[in-house]
């Protein structure tokens, strides 16, 4: 065997050896925050500069608030695309408050390269992520790996709903920071973009029950499992493109998925009518053929951006109430813009 190959396995065994120590260690942010380690101090960052003025209105209609993928290291570090996609769905929905400085992958909102300990790696690894060069951007995915982990940790029945309540709260901060009235009771928009689309489901149980208003859920490629959340939830709609692969994982990772599991949230949910799930065209998951370029079109000569702003605004958000003794809801129209 030669020397480099040698070296090779070495770093990967390393390598694997610090991914199941890093999962050991991935429920303690939660832990620590149930047990009251980090006060209750919320971080809450600026809010968002790119959107219009008139977005920052107290007597907005609706609330979007919008959960990044599994890249993102603060509640600021949005890519252009998505600020593009952000800008785009105030316009198309303007009697809607878009806020989008929320980092799903932390319990009270710190970022990582704010954290008193390591801060200092994960800012090389943001420089690394950024960098073209394949091998240093290879250590930048050292970022996705530490929030998917947080994810896992959203759809863990013994942690999640510690930490979905958590992300609750951080949510429930934004919405008042941004002039919610919680005695007005709008109606929440939670867009959850891929691992995300778990954290929008997983906190809407508790954003219901706090809020007492509507809450909607549009997962966006969104990767989830069978959580309460899509039963507390208004509505559930899953918007996905036919070649995004990724946010199929949950319907293979995720048993309580499976048709089988007749009595698991998710059938429960579908057989009461609180999950759309809407094929929106040849898109994948990300990049340059993602839900938010601009690049490419579909057939109808829209861009993959503009399908996607367009059907999340035209999305027949309503009130859904159970009759006593009906599985089918009753929607109440409530019009996006």
């Amino acid at each position: 065997m030669t020397e480099p190959l040698v070296d090779l396995l070495s770093l990967l065994g390393i390598a694997v050896v610090g991914l199941l120590i890093w999962a050991a260690l991935a429920p303690f942010e939660a832990l620590g925050w149930w047990a009251g380690w980090f006060g209750d101090r919320i971080y809450q960052e600026d809010a968002p500069n790119f959107l219009p003025t008139s977005h920052n209105s107290p007597d907005a209609e609706s609330y979007i608030v919008f959960l990044s993928g599994i890249s993102r290291v603060s509640g600021e570090t949005l890519s252009r695309r998505e600020q593009n996609f952000l800008k785009r769905l105030s316009e198309e929905m303007p009697g809607t408050l878009v806020i989008d400085n929320i980092f799903p992958y932390s319990v009270n909102n710190l970022p990582l390269t704010g954290q008193p300990i390591f801060a200092g790696m994960w800012r090389w690894a943001l420089r690394r992520k950024l960098s073209r060069h394949w091998l240093e951007g290879l250590a930048g995915y050292l970022i996705n790996v530490r929030n998917m982990w947080q994810v896992a940790i959203s759809i863990d029945k013994r942690y999640g709903p510690i930490y979905n309540q958590a992300m609750a709260q951080v949510i429930i901060n934004a919405l008042v920071q941004h002039g919610y009235d919680l005695d007005a009771r709008r109606p929440v928009i939670l867009i959850g973009y891929s691992g995300a689309g778990q954290i929008a489901v997983g906190t809407a149980t508790y954003l219901k029950e706090e809020l007492d208003a509507p809450i909607f859920v549009v997962s966006m490629g969104g990767i989830f499992g069978s959580d309460p959340g899509l039963l507390a939830a208004d509505h559930v709609y899953h918007l996905y493109g036919s070649r995004d692969r990724p946010q199929q994982l949950g319907k293979i990772l995720f048993p309580g998925r499976w048709p089988i599991f007749f009595y698991s949230a998710w059938n429960r949910a579908i057989r009461m009518g609180r999950v759309s799930e809407i094929c929106i065209g040849g898109i994948s998951h990300a990049g340059g053929t993602g839900y938010l370029t601009t690049s490419n079109k579909l057939p109808d000569g829209l861009s993959y951006l503009e399908k996607t702003v367009k059907t999340i605004a035209s999305l027949p958000y309503a009130r859904h109430t159970i009759r006593p003794g009906l599985d089918a809801p009753i929607a109440t129209p409530l019009s996006p813009s």
